[in-house]
């Protein structure tokens, strides 16, 4: 029983460790849409052209859209350090 308990922490943990390094690369991607949308709303901003409007939409778009991505695996981080933490306390209850 132990040591079931003790690979599924060790799963957890990985699964955790993969987590991090994709959100950490999802913040970096959404550091640049970020930089790239402030440059097109501000050419939207001063132009009178449709196509810089759209362009502004399409990156305000992908910047919400990678906000929920980087928020589905936080929540999905918390979750498995739950499960993990869980696994932990029924391993010292022995």
């Amino acid at each position: 029983m132990a040591r079931s308990t003790l690979d599924k922490i060790h799963s957890l943990n990985a699964v955790i460790d993969s987590l991090d390094d994709d959100i950490e690369q999802a913040r970096a991607e959404l550091g640049m849409l970020e930089h790239i949308n402030d440059d097109v709303q501000r050419d939207a901003a001063v132009s009178d052209h449709a196509e810089d409007r759209q362009d502004a939409r399409m990156t305000a778009s992908d910047v919400a859209r990678m906000k929920r991505h980087i928020d589905r695996l936080l929540d999905k981080r918390a979750k498995t350090v739950n499960k993990r933490d869980k696994a932990l306390a029924k391993l010292q209850a022995g």
